[in-house]
């Protein structure tokens, strides 16, 4: 659930449900973005597994909740929960690059579109948009480098917004790049920062914070670049 963007109350909440419906009546839980440490004082044994990637697939994370719900109701023994965990992670299906592709460009020109952008800038947008969040996907699957996709994404939407208005192919670069960084935005670990601030988890709420931090710092070092010497 951490792996694809679960907040951490979630998390919680699974794994103590988990625990005391397989028979742990008090499990002791501590969870990061980046471990999970667990033990059962009753045997005096602990485990740790440490979170090694981190991406955004909330269709897992609800159908992990959803067998643990069932786990709990006793419609599922803890071997066939445990098998469902194994078959979800492997089989359940992610979209393909080019419906990512596609929904990057919508989001893109919608939301420029929302801001009070100009219908004439909207090929622009479709095209910084796209060609950025691929440069992103394919830097991020390539490379596997944090943050410098980012930079180098948004690097990409700033050159493209300044070549169309300078080929008169758009009117305003600011709202082609604000257009163009939207499906870049960190919105997901913002959300979770919040949320897991609020309930408490202080240490893995600082920590997605300041990962969202790094993320937009990364989008606005792209264009500052842009801005200065294009």
């Amino acid at each position: 659930m951490i792996e694809n963007g679960a907040d951490m109350a979630r998390v919680d909440d699974t794994l103590t449900r988990i625990a005391r419906n397989a028979g742990i009546n008090n499990p002791k839980i501590f969870e990061t973005t980046t471990g999970i440490l667990m033990s059962i004082p009753e045997q005096s044994s602990a485990q740790v597994e440490p979170i090694q990637k981190r991406t955004i697939d909330l269709e897992k994370v609800s159908l992990v909740n959803q067998n643990s719900r069932a786990f709990q109701d006793g419609q599922i023994s803890l071997e066939e929960f445990r098998d469902n965990l194994v078959k979800l992670n492997i089989s359940t299906p992610f979209f393909s690059f080019w419906l990512q592709l596609i929904a990057a460009v919508v989001v893109s020109v919608t939301l420029m579109i929302m801001y009070g952008g100009s219908s004439e800038d909207m090929i622009a947008t479709a095209f910084a948009g796209g060609l950025g969040y691929s440069c992103y996907y394919l830097i991020n699957n390539q490379l596997k480098i944090r943050f410098v996709s980012e930079f180098l994404a948004s690097f990409l939407i700033g050159v493209i917004a300044v070549f169309f208005v300078h080929v008169h192919l758009g009117i305003q670069i600011g709202m082609i790049t604000i257009g163009g960084v939207m499906p870049l935005v960190p919105g997901v670990p913002i959300t979770n920062a919040v949320r897991d601030v609020f309930a408490g988890h202080f240490l893995s709420g600082m920590a997605r914070a300041m990962e969202a931090l790094l993320s937009a710092g990364a989008i606005g070092m792209g264009i500052a670049f842009v801005f200065r010497f294009l």
